[in-house]
């Protein structure tokens, strides 16, 4: 899930939300807001699938914040992850030293993958 869907996502509850438990709207109005933000996001996916610029607004990128031994300070400010947080993903993978890890990426959806040394191979998919 990205930022977009969340966005659709929170806006679909809470005009759900407000048709169940507001007597102020009409069913037919909620029911037009609901098809809206399904089309919106019908039309958005279509088109970010189509053009390279509407994905890059829609979606973020694969972040790496970890690659051989060093954090990267930069990408995890942007993104807003800590080096707790990407040692906390490595406990998860049940890695317990950095030296074994050949990388961390944040994905588009916002997890992290942690990528073994041994897992590592080319590192064409980084």
């Amino acid at each position: 899930m990205n930022y977009f869907d969340l966005v659709v996502t929170v806006a679909f509850g809470s005009t759900l939300s407000t048709i169940f438990t507001s007597g102020a709207v009409a069913l037919s109005s909620g029911l037009f807001a609901i098809a809206s933000l399904v089309f919106l996001q019908f039309i958005i996916t279509r088109l970010s699938v189509r053009s390279h610029s509407i994905s890059e607004f829609v979606k973020t990128a694969p972040t790496i914040l970890f690659e051989n031994g060093q954090f990267h300070h930069i990408a995890m400010k942007r993104v807003r992850v800590t080096p707790d947080e990407v040692r906390s993903a490595a406990r998860r993978q049940g890695i317990g030293g950095l030296e074994e890890i050949a990388a961390v990426v944040m994905e588009t959806g916002g997890s992290l993958s942690v990528i073994s040394n041994a897992q590592h191979g080319s590192g064409s998919a980084l």
